[in-house]
């Protein structure tokens, strides 16, 4: 009896010992081992809508200017400060392309939604394409939040989707890819800011309220607030269940209605700049107070060291200044959202670890240079690209990326496999109507299609021209013929619809 009782206490230990040595000798699961990621996306959020600086001088020095000093925001500065801002960072010029090419890394050219999509029809207008991708995303779409779910990931969205008309796939977030909706739908902007409004239930376009936010509806809160209370619970959420988590924080804001937003609006009543200047100015603000909120409420959980952030706006800035020979909202860049100009492509864009520190495993593998000023070019199609690299998972074999892996320009340096190359195209009309713009390193064109005359054609040396006050199209006609043969390739490239008249698509036109 005793040598039994001797031989399972010797059995016990060592059972023990095994456990012990498999727990120990095991790598960490791949959901503790992900790291987190925020794409903070702000929509018609351009570049010069915040205090931080993105334009440089010749030299690569920052330079401020007025409308950099109108804007308050203190948070964007510090992530700035602790991450690496982007100079000449591209998306689409209007909204829907731009958020169909972040989740697919797929340029509108190829994805064919290369309009805004309007809920209630197709939004073609006169000569568009009559095959544009006017219903979105699918459920058959691969997108980045369902390649991250399929890895492991808590998939969460929260705020503006805009992926799909009405009664289409697109509409509800959670046929994309997403775990979790929240104030997803067809819609492109809210009907009211307001709490008290119930964001458009109540009061203000109905048809454009924002759901599933009833909760707050008749309270004193703005839609910029409530929505960042709902995704910092979320990512509670995703921590109690021991879940890496993706967060597509998409906040409505900046976009119209002008709706002040009383929290901030006595930083801007002596700013001289009209009431609706300074709605504006207060959703900005509203903006960077969310950011603030959600990367502390990150680092109160614990989980900053693992949490990369990515901001940025979606298309050129849509602020309510005046226009002047072009120049407004992006000033000194040349336009705003909706043109073929910089001002209408240039956007914000800032990447950081949500609480540096060089020593951790993931910021090991994705090394963020603080305080950086990366000049090289990056686009929206690179975040589908990155970001399945920096969690470790893989896009479906044969997938077509339109984008580059930022890493190495995260950390400072140069992609020396990058091309350089940003198409936007736009066969529809809007402030600037019927065009395709193409950018190569130093040197931009754009076309303008011949929809009721012959096209015409427009080219700048952006090194020596950034603002684009001179079209040398004529002066240059070998760099012109250049510039339009990578335009006609990237447009072969990616099978790009063109503008149509009498049922007849108007294709390039070569320069004589």
């Amino acid at each position: 009896m005793k040598t039994k009782i001797r031989l399972k206490k010797e059995f016990s230990v060592l059972a023990l010992i095994s456990l012990f040595f498999v727990i120990s000798c095991n790598p960490p699961t791949k959901e503790n081992n992900s790291p987190n990621i925020i794409i903070f996306l702000v929509d018609d959020m351009g570049l010069m809508d915040t205090s931080v600086p993105f334009l440089t001088d010749a030299d690569g020095n920052q330079v401020k200017y007025p409308l950099n000093n109108f804007y308050q925001t203190p948070n964007m500065e510090k992530l700035a400060e602790q991450g690496v801002r982007f100079t000449k960072f591209y998306a689409h010029s209007v909204c829907s392309p731009t958020r169909a090419s972040i989740l697919t890394g797929q340029n509108s050219a190829r994805h064919r939604t290369t309009n805004w999509i309007r809920s209630e029809y197709d939004n073609r207008t006169e000569f568009g394409p009559s095959n544009w991708n006017w219903k979105g995303l699918s459920q058959e779409s691969v997108t980045l939040p369902r390649i991250l779910q399929q890895a492991g990931y808590r998939t969460i969205h929260v705020g503006k989707a805009h992926f799909g008309p009405f009664d289409s796939e697109g509409e509800d977030p959670l046929n994309l890819g997403f775990d979790i909706n929240i104030a997803g739908s067809s819609i492109g902007h809210p009907g009211s800011y307001y709490g008290k409004d119930g964001f458009g239930h109540i009061k203000g376009q109905k048809e454009r309220a924002v759901p599933g936010l009833e909760k707050y509806h008749g309270k004193d809160i703005f839609l910029t607030e409530a929505l960042t209370l709902e995704a910092k619970r979320t990512i509670s959420e995703a921590k109690e269940e021991s879940k890496p988590f993706f967060l597509y924080m998409a906040h409505y804001a900046v976009h119209s209605p002008f709706q002040s937003d009383r929290r901030f609006a006595d930083h801007y009543k002596d700013s001289g700049k009209s009431e609706k200047a300074q709605a504006y100015a207060t959703l900005v603000e509203g903006i960077d107070k969310s950011l603030g909120d959600i990367m502390q409420h990150v680092k109160d959980l614990g989980l900053g060291e693992n949490t990369l952030i990515l901001f940025l706006g979606d298309n050129g800035s849509n602020a309510p200044l005046p226009i002047k020979n072009d120049y407004s909202s992006s000033s000194p860049i040349k336009g705003k959202k909706g043109n073929h100009w910089e001002g209408g492509m240039r956007v914000p864009f800032i990447a950081s670890w949500i609480s540096p520190n060089k020593k951790t495993s993931c910021q090991e593998k994705t090394p963020i240079a603080p305080n950086a000023v990366q000049q090289q070019q990056g686009t929206i199609l690179d975040i589908l690209i990155t970001l399945c690299q920096v969690a470790n998972v893989n896009y479906p074999k044969g997938y077509i990326v339109d984008g580059f892996k930022l890493q190495e320009q995260f950390n400072g340096g140069k992609n020396l496999d990058r091309n350089e190359i940003f198409l936007n195209h736009f066969p529809h009309k809007h402030r600037s109507s019927y065009f395709t713009s193409l950018v190569q390193s130093d040197w931009k064109i754009i076309y303008h299609y011949q929809v009721d005359k012959e096209p015409s054609y427009e080219l700048f040396n952006l090194k020596k021209d950034p603002f684009e006050t001179n079209n040398v199209a004529e002066k240059e006609p070998r760099q012109l013929k250049i510039m339009m043969k990578v335009l006609s390739n990237e447009m072969n490239n990616k099978k790009a619809l063109y503008p149509e008249k009498q049922k007849q698509s108007l294709e390039l036109i070569m320069p004589r």
